[in-house]
């Protein structure tokens, strides 16, 4: 394995290249949901403050009184309809996106394989021009299951947003003697319902057009497997990064694995691993890799820095004794693809060895 530090910083620039699409798409929802909720106030606050008059007790309006007011219901309905409107342009800005997502994978797969190699220009020459690109319908194929995901993915975001909103009419607030006041704290939570549908788009934007990346990469090393031995799971290291990327990291798979398969806005990555040298045909030493040891890097780490990364139960867990490969556990999501999430604290105990007294 030679991963040398010009492989991890050409990585290290995939991330911010790929990371500025996603933002930039990340921005163009929340201008969009804040458009439309500009658009929605007004008739929700007319339609609010009728409810907080409707009753002389001080009370908020029963459920039932609720179902009957017309002018909430037809904001609810608009909300939806938002909603719907807004899912489908999430899809649309997405897939917009993933062509500058999946060229700047392929560039950066070659320029990384190629890094590993002999620095003889030449051979690296040689092998950018028998390096195989994804062709078109490949590409339109990435896009497409992209596309597909956030469209199987939006009713369920336009459902949970739209009973959000309606509980959240149903709960309503202490009226009495100042249903102005009312009306405008129901505004306030109503809007903030709306906008947790945001929040959920968002997470569908980030992840899927990770994943597209991740399956670009993954099917550049199908179409070129005499030039890999495989790829290794590589975890930016920082405060940020959860628990089980760092018990990730290092991790050495087979061209095969599509990965990494990290949870929902994971940012880890999967960094090629050429094939030995002396399978290429060159007679001399091949350098160590020098991609960092997580385990190392952990506990240099100054222990609020720790506590940042695995929480006070986690860390106390490992000093204990409890393996660094426990921190991670496979996940299974419906709807969306199996994951590697932190293992539950309360779980990790069952890990520690027998012979070490030290307990819950």
């Amino acid at each position: 394995m030679a991963i040398n530090d010009d492989t991890l910083r050409l990585a290290r620039k995939m991330r911010v290249d790929i990371a500025k699409d996603v933002n930039a798409t990340v921005r163009k929802q929340v201008q969009a949901w804040v458009r439309a909720w500009d658009e929605l106030h007004d008739e929700w606050s007319t339609a609010l403050m009728d409810l907080a008059t409707t009753r002389d007790d001080g009370q908020w309006p029963s459920p039932w009184e609720i179902a009957r007011a017309d002018r909430a219901q037809q904001a609810l309905a608009h909300a939806t309809d938002k909603i719907i409107d807004l899912s489908e342009y999430l899809g649309v800005t997405v897939r917009d996106a993933l062509g500058n997502v999946l060229d700047t994978t392929q560039v950066a797969e070659l320029a990384m394989l190629q890094s590993e190699l002999p620095t003889v220009d030449a051979y690296r020459a040689q092998v950018g021009a028998r390096w195989n690109r994804l062709n078109p319908d490949q590409v339109d194929a990435i896009v497409r299951r992209t596309g597909d995901t956030i469209t199987a993915a939006t009713p369920r975001l336009t459902a949970a947003a739209q009973d959000t909103m309606r509980r959240t009419l149903i709960r309503g607030v202490a009226v009495g003697d100042n249903p102005r006041k009312a009306a405008a704290d129901m505004v306030r939570r109503v809007e903030g319902a709306f906008n947790g549908g945001l929040t959920r788009a968002l997470v569908i934007a980030r992840t899927e057009m990770i994943d597209a990346h991740r399956v670009a990469a993954w099917t550049a090393r199908q179409m070129n497997p005499d030039m890999y031995s495989g790829w290794v799971w590589t975890c930016a290291l920082d405060t940020r990064c959860c628990p089980s990327c760092w018990a990730k990291h290092g991790q050495v798979h087979d061209i095969s694995d599509v990965g990494p398969a990290d949870h929902q806005q994971g940012r880890c990555t999967a960094v090629p691993v050429a094939r030995p040298w002396s399978e290429l045909g060159f007679d001399m030493p091949e350098p160590v890799s020098v991609l960092p040891d997580a385990q190392e890097r952990f506990w240099a780490l100054p222990q609020a820095d720790q506590v940042k990364v695995m929480g006070p139960a986690r860390l106390t867990a490992l000093q204990a004794g409890v393996p660094w490969e426990a921190l991670t556990a496979r996940r299974l999501t419906p709807g969306w693809r199996p994951s590697w999430t932190p293992r539950p604290v309360a779980d990790l105990w069952q890990f520690l060895p027998t012979t070490n007294p030290v307990g819950v």
